[in-house]
């Protein structure tokens, strides 16, 4: 497999690199997140190890920003923050796989391996419909009906996170997390703000409601019932 492996500490950079090609492997090295970032993005690799601590950019804002722009290769982070808090948040910003340091380099390509064997990530849709609701991810236009909607750049971004849990009830925690990247309770109505302004624009000019309150829990976005 080729492997890009983004790690700034070289003993540790220079220690995996020398195991992975006696394993069989071509690996890449860069010690620098943005130098990683654009390294991702411009190759083609089976695996990518990214540690989460890095000069330039961490390793969170380069698996989020290759998941934003439709990159699917396995990411596993490989890192000295081993908290379950921590963990999780690696895992929910696109990571496949969570190893920490120190670790046995045997443990790391058997990860390794195991993603390099998964089946290639499906493409993900481009245009997500719900009822006569149509938003266009490229286009970054949405309409209803065939009638166009116009959104601010939040209430797109909350209405696509509504659109892709579809059927589901979405909570205001995870709207603070999703849209607004909060990881605490700003003790504001920006949510119920943006809802308010998103239904208005949504429901209000059509007969049948999309867009309904879970009293006490949070949205779900789902064709009439």
């Amino acid at each position: 497999m080729r492997i890009l492996l983004i790690e700034d500490d070289t003993k540790t950079s220079d220690y995996i690199a020398k195991g992975l090609s006696e394993a069989g492997h071509v690996c890449d090295v860069v010690g620098d997140g943005r130098d990683g970032l654009f390294q991702a993005q411009r190759e083609a690799y089976d695996v990518i190890v990214v540690d989460r601590m890095l000069p330039g950019l961490d390793g969170l804002a380069i698996v989020r920003s290759l998941r934003a722009a439709k990159i699917g290769t396995s990411a596993l982070f490989l890192t000295s923050i081993g908290g379950v808090d921590d963990r999780v948040e690696g895992l929910e910003a696109g990571g496949d796989d969570y190893l920490t340091k120190p670790f046995a380099f045997s443990e790391l390509l058997a990860r390794v391996n195991a993603l390099g064997r998964r089946p290639p990530v499906q493409e993900q849709k481009t245009v997500l419909r719900v009822a006569d609701l149509e938003l266009d991810l490229i286009r970054r236009a949405a309409r209803r009906a065939g009638q166009v909607i116009e959104l601010q750049p939040r209430e797109f971004t909350l209405l696509e996170v509504l659109m892709r849990g579809e059927g589901r009830v979405i909570t205001k925690t995870m709207l603070l997390e999703r849209v607004w990247d909060f990881h605490f309770d700003p003790k504001t109505s920006v949510v119920e703000t943006h809802i308010s302004r998103l239904r208005a624009k949504l429901d209000r000019p059509f007969q049948a409601q999309l867009l309904h309150t879970v009293r006490n829990t949070g949205y779900s976005l789902h064709a009439p019932r």
